[in-house]
Formats: structure tokens, C-alpha cells, sequence
């Protein structure tokens, strides 16, 4: 059976682009796949961060996570700092890794750009992505087009461990696409991200789904009511094609182009079937959140069970890296 294996920040609750970009996909594996999914805290401090709410930030992604449709029975869910072989195992690829193919990682230079003092976390983040993933010895690394980069970088890391240590014993995994490669958001410009406040967070309530989408950015052609537009150039067109029946769509592209209706017509459409769609995640996300001790418990099975893999893979990796193992270690006398 392959293994799956991918992560996702604690930013709080899971909006729209994560669930179309990742976690739907995920939903989709589990039925047929090994799958650990992993909430990656320690990716989530190698830039600023509030410590006072990153564990509620991390509590609500689970709650998210588990309302969107990930089942604890048949997938592995914990959190990243809760199995202390990830940054282990970090350390050892970083020993193999270098530093030039770290520096020519895209969002290593997009984001150093912006820092006046580059932090060595953000450059070593891609080496704890292929801890992550070489960890659990996963076939398979479900992610969006901007992280394919990354994935090829795990494949050569796997590779050159490999050739120095013991062939084969890393797999080289795959990246997977999914169908929605890249979500933009509310603004019609950049990616969706909660940090830029261009989201619609799934468990958000129908007002508040209203209250985002009635001042979002569509085709600037579409001045006035009477204008007509484009609906390939107008975002919330593309997000009727993923909430929308296909005869929907049909009937916002035609009205679109003809001026058939103004651009508040459409968004309220768009709005109700948004609604619509996250209400069952709305209803499981009540119940999760008035027994948290239970989404803790899920996590801590979760890590129990991940915890298991790793032990076995670090202990084969110490082996094979020629390190005294623990148990015949002498201690130390004065």
C-alpha cells in the first residue's frame, strides 16, 4: 500500500485555499492510501510567531482537520513537536545537505527578500520537510505546485543518504498535485493566505461568508451593472467552479458576459453554496469543540502511532551512520 505523508501549518482555522489545495485531496487518500498527516508547529516558529496562541492555533487546525473529513481510524494526525525523531533526523540530513541547493529554493529567496536578517530556520525548512516525509519512509507527498521544488529537493537528500549510507533505504517519494493547484484570494491578486486576510475560513458562519465575498475583487472590466465581463478573468468565477453545479457555472459565465446580472447577484450565489457546502463541517466542528480533551486524545494516539514508525527508522538510521547505539553505552565515572 503506498504511504502518504504531508503537513500543514497551525494557522488557526482551515480556510478555503487549504481545504480545496490540500486537505480535500487528503480526504480522498485515506480511503486507499497509508496516510499520516502531520499539523507542522515546528515549521510554523522558523518565522515571527505569537507562542501565547500557537497552541490554540494548533488545537484549531486538528478541530479542522477532523470536521473537514480526516478520520483518526484510518489516517495517522498529530502534531510535528509531539515526535521528537522529526528534528533528529533533520539534523542528520543536514550533515548531507548543501547549502547551494538550499539558497536556490524559491521560497527561500522570495521570503529572505523581505528580512533584513535572514534567520538559518527559514534556510534549513526544506531539510525538516524531508525529515518529515523520509521519516515515515512516505511514497507519496500531496502538495500544491509551489512545493514541488521542495519535493525534489527530498529526492535528491534521499538520494544522497543513500549513496553514503545504504542504498534503497530511503524511498525517493512522488509529489502529487492535486486538481486545485493554486487558490487565489479574496483580493484577486495573491495566493490565498490568512496572513494577507484574503480568506474564507470553512467553519466560517453564513454572515460572515457574505461579509467577506460582497467586497471581493471580480473582473475590472465590470465598472457598472451593465457592463459585461469575463468570467475567466474574475477569481470568484473559479471558485464557482469548485461550490457551484456544473449548471450554475454555466449560468454565471453567460450572465457574466452578457450583463445579466451585476456582480452582487453573483457573489450571493456564490455565498449560499459556500454556506451550503462547509455546513456539515460546521456541525461536526460544534461537537469537537465542546470536547476538546477529545481532539487531544486523537492527537496523542496519533503521535503514538507515528511515534512507532520513527523509532524504527532512527534506529536503523543511527546503525547505518555508525553511532554507539544508547543501550551499550557505558556511563561516565569521575
Amino acid at each position: 500500500m503506498t504511504r502518504i505523508f504531508s503537513g500543514i501549518q497551525p494557522s488557526g482555522e482551515l480556510h478555503i485555499g487549504n481545504y480545496l489545495g490540500a486537505v480535500q485531496n487528503w480526504v480522498k487518500l485515506q480511503e486507499a492510501h497509508e496516510c499520516f498527516f502531520c499539523i507542522v508547529d515546528y515549521h510554523a516558529i522558523t518565522q515571527d510567531y505569537d507562542a501565547g496562541s500557537l497552541e490554540s492555533r494548533t488545537l484549531e487546525m486538528a478541530i479542522g482537520l477532523l470536521a473537514a473529513g480526516i478520520d483518526p481510524e484510518r489516517s495517522v494526525l498529530f502534531v510535528q513537536s509531539h515526535v521528537s525523531e522529526h528534528t533528529e533526523l533533520a539534523w542528520l540530513l543536514t550533515t548531507i545537505t548543501p547549502l547551494g541547493e538550499l539558497e536556490r529554493m524559491t521560497q527561500f529567496k522570495d521570503k529572505s527578500q523581505r528580512q533584513e536578517s535572514v534567520l538559518a530556520g527559514l534556510l534549513n525548512y526544506p531539510v525538516l520537510q524531508a525529515a518529515d516525509v523520509l521519516l515515515y519512509k512516505a511514497d507519496t507527498v500531496p502538495v500544491g505546485e509551489d512545493q514541488v521544488q521542495h519535493v525534489e529537493l527530498i529526492r535528491e537528500i534521499a538520494r544522497k543518504w543513500n549513496a553514503r549510507y545504504g542504498a534503497g533505504f530511503f524511498p525517493e517519494p512522488a509529489a502529487k498535485v492535486g486538481k486545485a493547484r493554486r487558490i487565489i484570494g479574496l483580493d484577486g491578486e495573491a495566493k490565498m493566505s490568512k496572513s494577507l486576510g484574503n480568506t474564507i475560513g470553512i467553519l466560517d458562519p453564513p454572515d460572515r461568508i457574505w461579509e467577506l465575498l460582497r467586497p471581493a475583487k471580480t473582473d475590472p472590466a465590470r465598472v457598472t451593472r451593465n457592463d459585461p465581463g469575463d468570467p475567466e478573468k474574475c477569481n470568484l468565477y473559479s471558485l464557482h467552479q469548485y461550490f457551484s453545479p456544473p449548471p450554475t457555472v454555466d449560468d454565471v459565465a453567460r450572465k457574466c458576459r452578457t450583463a445579466g446580472w451585476g456582480c452582487l447577484d453573483c457573489k450571493r450565489v456564490l455565498a449560499n453554496n459556500i454556506t451550503a457546502a462547509f455546513a456539515p463541517f460546521r456541525e461536526r466542528a460544534r461537537e469537537l469543540k465542546a470536547h476538546p480533551d477529545r481532539v487531544r486524545e486523537i492527537l496523542k494516539t496519533g503521535a503514538e502511532r507515528a511515534r512507532a514508525v520513527a523509532t524504527d527508522t532512527m534506529r536503523d538510521v543511527r546503525e547505518r551512520m555508525g553511532f554507539l547505539p544508547a543501550d551499550l553505552a557505558l556511563p561516565v565515572r569521575d
